[in-house]
């Protein structure tokens, strides 16, 4: 799932019951083994992303697609608050066909909450690669040292708890 920074989107699926693992990482390019200094030029066609890992016993696809859709801006392109640049686009990749109907049928579900289009990109995973480990489990570790997770990602957070969709 990519909707913009992999640090925000990573922070919020840590804290739903159900998730047992979150990697940020690089999905959707050309480029292979990319580095976040190549995915942030914009030349690579990869999107910041985060592979969850998930118990669909206790946390099915459908919620987890309702916590993204809520979790970003849907209908900016490639855009996210400041974040600007393909590498921050909207973005589900699937690995079979029941993931792609869940998330087309979530998509159009979800239209009905935002006054313009979803640019959400569909598509299948193809590769997916783990970011440099300085990364992973960014705003837990980070959240009190970068103005960035206090700025950004703390009121997404606190948006999230406040409608009920995450816990902390």
């Amino acid at each position: 799932m990519g909707g913009g920074c992999f640090w925000c989107l990573e922070a919020i699926f840590q804290r739903l019951h159900g998730v047992t693992k979150v990697v940020s990482g690089y999905a959707g390019g050309t480029t292979e083994n990319p580095t976040y200094k190549q995915v942030c030029t914009g030349t690579t066609g990869h999107a910041e992303v985060v592979q969850i890992e998930f118990d669909p016993a206790k946390l099915p696809l459908e919620k987890l697609l309702e916590v993204f859709w809520a979790a970003h801006d849907p209908t900016t392109l490639n855009r996210q608050g400041h974040d600007e640049g393909t590498q921050y686009r909207s973005a589900l990749y699937y690995t079979d066909e029941k993931q792609k109907q869940a998330m087309e049928a979530s998509k159009k579900a979800a239209q009905k909450d935002f006054h313009d289009p979803i640019v959400t990109e569909i598509a299948p995973l193809k590769v997916f690669y783990p970011a440099e480990k300085y990364h992973q489990d960014y705003y837990n570790q980070n959240a009190d040292s970068n103005p960035y997770c206090s700025v950004v990602i703390r009121p997404k957070l606190q948006k999230l708890l406040k409608s009920g969709l995450i816990k902390d």
